[in-house]
């Protein structure tokens, strides 16, 4: 830039945008890397959908949901596992469990950690009627073997299943699947999407251990609705970001107010402008505190 302007060469104008351009996203990208310092931001993800009340239009937003998890998964070339699905009853998921293996993983998702809000004219309704529908994430780190989490299991009941589903790999003639409920919590974790009982078990095992110490994680510091993983009601008033496909289009995060016209590639896995809004918040009043 300084010998362009020296010679006053317009012919580098160019070749220097582009290097501008070059520079800002790495800049940017170190930006975000400072941002995912927290102990356990740089840990694999488990992240839990659960469809709200609405019968079928829920369950198909909360397909939606996953759709777009697993894609942003895949962009950002993190390992994504579908652990464990429980299919609607006509269409869509009542709920589902998915693990993301890769750097930064947890400290990425975290920021999707809340209640989803759609808005659209419901392809479920003859009468083609808006509807609201709402569907509730949550994130929890996966533990690393050297963490030492307490687990009694005279504590916990452990129960075998057929797994359930559509066909293929959801289906299975002897009872593989896993569902463990820790009693003195009430916490339930379940896998089934995994070929043998012994390995639904122990995946089934990793979600327990990693739900247990986010309840310790809890009670450590006091901040059960920053990395707790109860959540307020699955209903109006508590969503974190709104998905409006009618009368316009715009997805908003009412938690940082970044929002975008292009509903369409956000449902494709174009996240990243609200998981850095929220990671950029959280410094700032990180920074804030005395």
């Amino acid at each position: 830039w300084q010998l362009a302007l020296a010679e006053e060469d317009t012919s580098l104008e160019e070749e220097i945008q582009s290097e501008l351009e070059e520079l800002s996203a790495i800049v940017e990208a170190k930006e975000i890397e400072l941002m995912l310092s927290g102990e356990y931001d740089g840990n694999n993800a488990i992240l839990t959908l659960h469809a709200g009340a609405g019968g079928t239009e829920a369950q198909d937003w909360t397909q939606m949901l996953l759709r777009m998890f697993t894609r942003w998964g895949e962009q950002h070339h993190f390992k994504v596992d579908l652990a464990d699905i429980l299919p609607g009853d006509d269409a869509g998921v009542k709920s589902a469990t998915v693990t993301f293996e890769g750097k930064n993983a947890y400290g990425m998702l975290r920021a999707e950690k809340g209640v989803h809000r759609l808005v659209r004219i419901s392809p479920f309704d003859a009468a083609a009627r808006r509807h609201t529908s709402f569907s509730a994430v949550d994130v929890m780190p996966e533990i690393a073997d050297d963490v030492v989490v307490d687990i009694n299991m005279d504590e916990v009941r452990v129960d075998y299943f057929r797994a359930s589903g559509a066909g293929g790999q959801h289906v299975n003639k002897t009872s593989s699947a896993v569902r463990m409920t820790h009693l003195p919590t009430g916490i339930v974790v379940q896998c089934q999407n995994e070929r043998s009982q012994m390995q639904n078990r122990e995946q089934a095992m990793r979600f327990l251990r990693a739900k247990l110490f986010e309840l310790e994680l809890e009670k450590r510091e006091q901040l059960r609705k920053d990395i707790g993983g109860s959540h307020e009601a699955i209903e109006w008033g508590s969503q974190i970001r709104s998905y409006v496909f009618h009368p316009y289009t715009m997805v908003k995060d009412h938690r940082t107010g970044v929002e975008t016209g292009n509903v369409q590639a956000v449902m494709d896995g174009d996240l990243d402008p609200f998981i850095e809004g929220y990671l950029k918040q959280k410094m700032k009043k990180s920074e804030a505190k005395p």
